[in-house]
């Protein structure tokens, strides 16, 4: 697409109408299953704002013009999108669920067979702490458990490239593991020489032990394998309506093994679905 120079005060003015809303909050929901009401049109005004900088563009209705042509389908849906997803997590973010996991799970999954190999899958990954606190919590295990043998992989998948990026690299501001044990500072992450800009990275050996992949949950197929003992999917169906929830669940549990475990945000539930999980703890759930 050839940018032509367009004043930076037309882009400041810029508003979006209901008609271009209407466009995109539409497709969004078709396509990607996040819903869009009216009231987040100032959300999704402000979000785009940037493109239309970026792009050159003076209006909002050009914007949306290119997004639905031949080019923008091909890049630029994947940018908007990247603006659009809501991206909040943290490390042992909702920490109930990693005390089951090494209370419960693992010792359920690694006791009864030696030398395993336990897949774990992030779905809805984000920036990456929550792979990486996993990853965290599994190594403590072997740590605290000699005598079990195990290794481990992990599978993390957003629909945002941008947050992807942040994840594969595994480099964060400092202020946010504040809150996690010094042991564990210590041992899993790396302090940048900087000071004047803190940050921390992943060591290498987590980083190695999580592959990261882009995957839109309204995909008819996800192209992923189909013998997770884990999955996690928490604090991303909130944004789907029910029936949208539904349907996910059920196509992430084709890719759990039978008496595989499954663990949902703290605000969502899936009371009256029809999906193959049993309720073990408030959200935390094993497949049928």
């Amino acid at each position: 697409m050839e940018k032509q120079d367009v004043n930076l005060n037309e882009i400041y003015k810029a508003v979006m109408t209901m008609d271009d809303f209407r466009r995109l909050s539409t497709f969004i929901y078709r396509e990607y299953g996040i819903k869009m009401p009216e009231i987040k049109k100032t959300m999704l005004q402000s979000r785009l704002h940037k493109r239309l900088r970026e792009l050159n563009m003076s209006s909002y209705k050009q914007y949306v013009e290119y997004v639905f042509s031949k080019e923008g389908q091909q890049t630029e849906v994947i940018q908007m999108m990247d603006m659009v997803s809501t991206n909040k997590t943290d490390f042992f973010r909702e920490p109930v669920h990693f005390e089951f996991l090494h209370s419960t799970v693992l010792p359920e999954l690694l006791y009864t067979q030696k030398n395993r190999l336990l897949r774990i899958w992030s779905a809805g990954c984000s920036s990456g702490e929550e792979p990486y606190t996993i990853s965290m919590s599994l190594n403590e295990f072997n740590i605290q458990n000699p005598g079990v043998s195990f290794d481990y992989s992990i599978l993390a998948t957003d629909i945002s490239t941008r947050m992807l990026k942040t994840a594969v690299e595994g480099i964060y501001k400092e202020d946010r593991i504040e809150m996690l044990p010094l042991n564990l500072k210590k041992r899993y992450l790396l302090r940048s020489k900087d000071r004047n800009s803190p940050t921390i990275r992943v060591i290498p050996d987590l980083r190695r032990k999580v592959s990261f992949q882009r995957l839109n949950f309204m995909d008819n197929y996800y192209n992923v394998p189909d013998n997770f003992d884990i999955i996690f999917c928490r604090n991303v169906l909130i944004y789907f309506d029910r029936e949208t929830q539904e349907k996910v669940i059920n196509r992430l549990s084709t890719k759990l093994k039978t008496n595989g475990f499954f663990f949902l945000g703290h605000s969502e539930s899936i009371t009256n679905f029809e999906v193959p999980l049993i309720q073990l703890r408030p959200t935390i759930f094993r497949k049928r």
